[in-house]
């Protein structure tokens, strides 16, 4: 597995490129011969991002002396694997566009194309946290919640292209609406902007996630109460993946993963909702923190 290989992470607001060597017979050894980030400059639209993106790769090879390679690319939303459009980007203007086909005809290059989430989960089994485990849960915990799977170290991307898509299935019926159109969903119940808006209902105040964690470690009994209902919820969807995909580990990213009640409450909780006696899954934060998406991009091409 030895050999360089070359990653793009396409944020809303900034483009992320590496370009790494691998080492080791699986590759697990690595050393970044570059890395450059550019703004994403979305208010030019479509093309405009496109152009970026082939300016920051030439930026790469001119860095490391030698062409561009086989290129991975972790985007925000999927490509549709039945029509080839994007979709469920929160960069609307992809949405609907033969963004891979664009991408590889604007780059002159194979681009082989991945959900940021999905990114995220290859870069942590690969490279980080989750190294040589064989099967990996990759969630990010953070404004939205999203996942990817690994198995063998390869992102799985699915049927639909929306294999990991956990925070979007129902958590509390007739709970918050969501962006997606349902209620209740994962992502409107424990995302970073969800707790801080139970902590506004319940209390009338509306202050960061940061503060409500600090306030709870003082011992304030509104804080407190927040995070163990983020304990108990995060633990009640998290066995829904584990019930069905059965990880060897489960990596948490994002802002709310910084949260120590994730790693300790909600390991105890889990044996209240997975169909088995005792849950030995590794719950554990990642390592890479955010050089993750554009790690996982570069393995791709792996």
């Amino acid at each position: 597995m030895a050999g360089i290989v070359w990653g793009v992470d396409l944020g809303g607001t900034k483009i992320e490129g590496v370009v790494l060597q691998l080492n080791g017979s699986n590759g697990s050894e690595f050393e970044v011969l570059s890395r450059k980030r550019i703004p994403t400059e979305q208010a030019g639209g479509y093309e405009h991002i496109l152009s970026r993106i082939d300016l920051l790769v030439k930026e790469l090879e001119a860095d490391v002396g030698r062409p561009r390679g086989v290129i991975g690319i972790g985007t925000p939303g999927v490509s549709d694997p039945k029509t080839g459009l994007h979709k469920n980007s929160n960069t609307l203007c992809y949405n609907g566009r033969p963004l891979h086909l664009d991408l590889q005809k604007a780059l002159k290059a194979q681009v082989n194309i991945a959900n940021d989430a999905n990114c995220f989960a290859l870069a942590e089994a690969t490279l980080g946290a989750a190294r040589g485990a064989e099967c990996v849960f990759g969630v990010i915990l953070g404004t939205g919640v999203g996942g990817g799977v690994v198995l063998n170290g390869r992102a799985r991307h699915g049927h639909h292209g929306i294999a990991g898509e956990w925070g979007h299935n129902v958590l509390i019926p007739d709970g918050p609406m969501c962006y997606c159109g349902k209620r209740g969903c994962v992502e409107s119940i424990i995302s970073g902007p969800a707790l801080e808006r139970y902590y506004q209902e319940r209390t009338g105040n509306k202050i960061a996630l940061s503060e409500i964690v600090a306030r709870a470690e003082g011992g304030e009994a509104e804080a407190s109460h927040v995070l163990a209902r983020l304990a108990e919820r995060f633990a009640q969807a998290i066995a829904v993946v584990i019930n069905i995909l059965d990880p060897d580990a489960v990596v948490l990213g994002g802002g709310v993963s910084n949260i120590p009640v994730l790693y300790s409450r909600s390991v105890q909780l889990l044996t209240h909702h997975v169909f088995c006696d005792t849950v030995e899954t590794k719950i554990v934060q990642n390592s890479l923190g955010d050089s993750a998406g554009v790690f996982g991009a570069a393995m791709l091409s792996v």
